[in-house]
């Protein structure tokens, strides 16, 4: 029993590293190729848990060959316009201003609930009100829509708001993360001040608080509503 768990513990360590090293990725997004390897490295990793007379080594050495392979791959679709074509495919339009293209749907072997319903991911439900709808080599749809129909945007309205930052955790869970702390350049003086606007007494009764670079803090006690607060802070730190 000892040793089929220091198997898993060995191969889980493994295929953690590796899948680390080949990148970060959803699955939804991967191109095909990525999706072939990750299901060939989770075939092989499961051989030395199910199979206890197989050495280990058996299982390591396509793993890591499969790795390498990834890497090549990789390599070639960035360096050929060809070799990425070969690899990846290329994207299709799917909807023109024509109408539905029903030879380019034919090709992705798609019926239109599968076209439909990725319009539907894509907020739209009237093909009338797309321009172009395009499947993309991992299978995603991208849509423009018509004029007529695309959504409306501050700059459209001429209204003009303060550039979208992102909000870092200050405390999480009754706990101050000090690397934090430090990376807002903010001091115990300004968290008692935030402390006294949201009416709590401790960091210990915060369950999340927040800060972005325009200073604007949501606060969420351990009991009781979120809020907003609205600081002198003007992006201070060194982030």
């Amino acid at each position: 029993m000892l040793i089929l768990l220091f198997r898993v513990l060995i191969v889980y360590l493994i295929v953690l590293l590796y899948l680390r090293i080949m990148g970060k990725r959803q699955l939804g997004e991967m191109q095909p190729f990525e999706l072939v390897i990750t299901l060939i490295i989770a075939d092989i990793a499961t051989l030395p848990m199910t199979q206890t007379s197989m050495p280990l080594l058996f299982s390591l050495i396509p793993l890591t060959t499969i790795v390498l392979l990834h890497f090549i791959v990789s390599f070639l679709s960035r360096k050929s316009i060809v070799m990425r074509k070969v690899i990846n495919g290329k994207p299709v339009i799917v909807i023109s201003p024509k109408g539905v293209e029903l030879e380019a749907m034919k090709e992705l072997n798609m019926n239109f609930d599968d076209l439909l319903e990725g319009l539907r991911g894509c907020n739209y439900y009237k093909i009338e009100d797309i321009q172009y709808a395009i499947v993309e080599t991992n299978g995603t749809i991208t849509v423009i829509p018509k004029i007529g129909c695309s959504p409306v945007v501050n700059q459209d309205m001429k209204i003009k708001l303060p550039e979208a930052c992102l909000p870092v955790n200050i405390i999480a869970v009754g706990k101050i993360i000090n690397e934090n702390i430090k990376l807002m350049g903010v001091d115990e003086k300004f968290l008692k001040n935030v402390f006294k606007k949201a009416g709590v007494t401790s960091y210990k009764e915060v369950l999340l608080m927040t800060l972005d670079a325009n200073g604007k803090v949501f606060l969420q006690p351990k009991e009781g509503e979120g809020c907003e607060i609205q600081t002198e802070y003007k992006g201070e730190g060194k982030w």
